[in-house]
C-alpha cells in the first residue's frame, strides 16, 4: 500500500473528515485491521487564511510548499491538498515536490463525467466560486459547464464557511439557507451542485436536498485510496 500525502489543517475539522473518510475507505477494501498509511502535515490556518484575505498567495504558496515538501521527506508516495480554495496555488506546490499530486478538481471532474453530468452548480469560498483556477480547470478540461451562486449568495456561503463551519458550528439555520441556493442552482439548470470546500459537508449531506450533491472531501479520499491500493 502507497503512503499517502495530506496538506491539512485548511480547517482541521475537514482534515479530520478527510483521516476518517481515507481510513474507512481502506478498511473496506482490504478488510481486518487494515487502515491507511498516511504522511499528514497540518498547518495553523489562522497564518493562511490571514494570507488569503489579504491577497497574498505567493506567501502562502510558499508556505505550503515547504509543508507539502516536509510530506515528501516523511515517505509520502503522492500529496493531496485538503481544501479546495489553496489549490489555487496548486501549481507551485506541484513544482516544488517530485512526488504526484492528486488534484481535487480533477477527481471530481472524472467523477461528473462519469455520471454523465453536463451542467454543475458550484458553492465554496468566495474565492473558488469568483476565480477561475477551480471551475475554470473544470470547465475546461472535462467539458463540464460550471455556474456559481449571485454575489450575495456567494457572501453568505463565504461568511458561513469561516465563522461557522471551520470553528466546528453547525446551524439548522445556515443549513436552510445553504439549501435555498442549491436549488436556485438547479432552477437554473444545475444538474447536480459540487460542495466545493471541504467544511461544507459538514453542514450539508445528500439526505437533507434531491439535487444531486458532489461532496469533494469523499471523492477525493476515494480516489486517494484507489490509487494507495492499486497493485499495477
Amino acid at each position: 500500500m502507497k503512503t499517502i500525502g495530506l496538506l491539512g489543517g485548511m480547517s482541521w475539522e475537514s482534515t479530520a473528515s478527510y483521516y476518517s473518510a481515507l481510513n474507512k475507505a481502506v478498511n473496506e477494501a482490504l478488510g481486518g485491521l487494515h487502515s491507511a498509511r498516511i504522511c499528514l502535515h497540518s498547518v495553523d490556518f489562522a497564518e493562511i487564511e490571514q494570507l488569503q484575505h489579504e491577497n497574498r498567495w505567493d506567501e502562502a504558496a510558499k508556505l505550503l510548499c515547504r509543508a507539502a515538501q516536509s510530506v515528501e521527506a516523511g515517505g509520502a508516495d503522492f500529496l493531496l491538498i485538503c481544501t479546495n480554495t489553496m489549490h489555487k496555488v496548486a501549481e507551485e506546490i506541484e513544482s516544488s515536490i517530485a512526488i504526484p499530486l492528486l488534484h481535487i478538481a480533477d477527481a471530481t471532474a472524472e467523477q461528473l463525467v462519469a455520471d454523465g453530468v453536463k451542467s454543475v452548480g458550484l458553492i465554496g469560498t468566495r474565492f473558488t466560486m469568483e476565480q477561475d483556477f477551480y471551475k475554470g480547470r473544470v470547465s475546461e478540461k472535462y467539458g463540464i459547464d460550471v455556474m456559481v451562486p449571485d454575489e450575495e449568495e456567494q457572501c453568505l456561503i463565504h461568511k458561513v464557511i469561516y465563522t461557522e463551519l471551520c470553528l466546528g458550528e453547525i446551524s439548522d439555520d445556515s443549513r436552510e439557507k445553504y439549501l435555498e441556493i442549491i436549488g436556485s442552482l438547479h432552477a437554473r439548470g444545475a444538474e447536480a451542485v459540487i460542495l466545493g470546500c471541504t467544511e461544507i459537508a459538514l453542514l450539508v449531506q445528500q439526505k437533507h436536498t434531491q439535487v444531486p450533491l458532489y461532496d469533494t472531501t469523499q471523492i477525493h479520499a476515494d480516489k486517494a485510496v484507489k490509487l494507495a491500493i492499486d497493485q499495477s
